[in-house]
């Protein structure tokens, strides 16, 4: 491998905890694996549950006794554009432990990587004109009612490992900006952008407790979800993992937003070109390995369709260069883990045993030894009742389902455990708009995969709860509260805060 592989860390071996950096009180380090070589790419410090106490009680101080929650909004937008700032700062460190720890390739990491900061930079103008306070009519006999949103509180903030730095932001942004502090616990497998944000938070002397990293595998998760001290979870990772969490929050009544796991659909419509359908399906497939959440891993086709579509997008991701992430013409690295290679590989034996008609892939690339590479893969001739139909591969597996007509294709879309993202492909926006309004799911685009953050993203069903990004994505870290006044307040005078 050419690529770069010096981790950029400046302090991998402690935790960010009330604006230091510290040692894991067990003592342990987690070993990062570089999931094209097999090799150690960095050790990170090993937080537990003392050192998860330890976080939430700097987040709890500085939420009761801090000055954060008691900023104007537009003083924490402010913070907000330097955090931003120094975020930028470090985009080419963002962009080279993204393919080191999880297998993107580095061309879409860089072009990725200066876009961090937007999140921060788009939260800090939403806080600016959010309105935190509104006069409302009231029934209630007194002179002024006001519908007052405040900071739900301490914020725990989980992420997964295939695309840590976006999904943090998605977090940690909207959470600073309604006034609550976080502790973001990163994934064991790619801890280094939660590290970076708080090299990041740290080089702008962010308040201490405002921003508390660790880096912990999945017991210190199930101690912050349970700790009384953390008002709420912000969590993505699977569905399984999501239920979990949920029930732990619920015996305590813990607020919570999830984006969780997703099988979408790309409905192809009798008008639209197979050609074409295939060939955009096939220019996002081989993103991040498949490894997206959004991705849309089936395609449901017209009967009479079915053949040439599974042949043009065969022909499509036959043709994807499998390899080195570093090297610029690589289109598609590794899977992020040895675990995950297991699991995708044993969803392709499941489909063949099934009956389903493998086109392409399905194997290790012949020229790769090493690494926890897969080729693209499609399968024809899948039953839509088949686990490769049903279940989450993430990974770079399509699976295409013939359907004898529109209304079959929207049934088969549906009946989905999950609701994250849809795709309808045809010429007519009419039609387009009609069946997006049938699909069950949070995003539903038109002849493409297509995300808008700055609106909102979630799902339907096992896909999630809550949305993220956008003004949707403010409104889970506030508490709504009515106050009925008999005059106006001077505070009042000073505009939304």
């Amino acid at each position: 491998m050419t690529g770069p592989n010096v981790s950029p860390l400046a302090h991998p071996d402690r935790l960010y905890i009330g604006g230091a950096w510290v040692p894991a009180s067990s003592g342990r380090k987690i070993r990062v694996v570089n999931p094209a070589t097999e090799e150690t790419y960095v050790e990170v410090a090993e937080a537990d549950e003392n050192d998860v106490a330890r976080a939430v009680a700097a987040a709890r101080e500085a939420f009761d006794n801090g000055p954060w929650p008691r900023l104007s909004p537009v003083e924490r937008a402010e913070w907000l554009r330097r955090l931003a700032d120094a975020i930028d700062a470090r985009a080419d460190d963002f962009s080279t432990v993204w393919p080191n720890e999880m297998g993107i390739v580095h061309a879409m990491a860089k072009a990725m990587a200066p876009g961090f900061s937007y999140t921060y930079r788009s939260y800090a103008q939403i806080t600016e004109r959010f309105a935190f306070v509104e006069e409302h009519p009231t029934i209630s006999g007194a002179k002024l009612g006001l519908l007052v949103r405040e900071p739900v509180g301490v914020v725990g903030a989980i992420v997964p490992w295939n695309a840590p730095a976006a999904l943090a932001a998605l977090k940690v942004a909207p959470a600073l900006a309604a006034g609550c502090t976080v502790v973001l616990k990163a994934s064991p497998e790619a801890p280094s952008h939660a590290l970076l944000l708080a090299e990041a938070a740290d080089s702008i002397d962010l308040p201490p407790g405002v921003l508390n990293v660790i880096t912990a595998d999945r017991d210190a998760s199930e101690a912050m979800v349970r700790d009384e001290r953390v008002d709420k979870i912000s969590f993505t990772g699977s569905s399984v993992a999501g239920c979990r969490i949920a029930s732990l929050l619920g015996g305590r009544m813990a607020r919570y937003t999830m984006e969780l796991g997703g099988k979408s659909a790309a409905i192809i419509l009798d008008d639209y070109d197979v050609e074409a359908a295939a060939t955009a399906l096939a220019k996002r497939a081989p993103d991040m390995t498949g490894q997206v959440c959004a991705a849309l891993t089936r395609a449901i086709v017209p009967r009479a369709k079915h053949d040439a579509f599974v042949e043009a997008l065969a022909a499509a991701l036959a043709k994807v260069k499998v390899g080195d992430p570093f090297d610029p013409a690589t289109r598609m690295g590794p899977l992020a883990t040895e675990r995950q290679r297991g699991l995708v590989e044993g969803f392709i034996s499941e489909a063949r045993a099934s009956g389903a008609v493998l086109a392409t892939g399905g194997g290790r690339p012949s020229h790769l030894e090493r690494g926890f590479f897969i080729e693209p893969t499609v399968f024809g001739h899948v039953d839509p009742a088949s686990s490769i139909a049903c279940e989450e591969v993430f990974g770079p597996v399509l699976s295409v389902i013939a359907a004898d007509s529109e209304e079959d294709a929207v049934r088969i879309a549906n009946a989905s455990r999950y609701g994250l993202n849809n795709a309808v492909f045809t010429n007519d926006v009419d039609r387009a708009y009609r069946i997006a309004r049938e699909l069950r799911s949070g995003t539903v685009g038109h002849n493409a995969q297509r995300l808008d953050f700055s609106i909102a993203f979630g799902g339907f069903k096992r896909s999630g709860v809550g949305r993220e990004g956008g003004v949707e994505g403010l409104l889970p870290y506030l508490e709504s509260k009515t106050v009925l006044l008999q005059d106006r307040p001077a505070a009042l005078a000073g505009g939304n805060n």
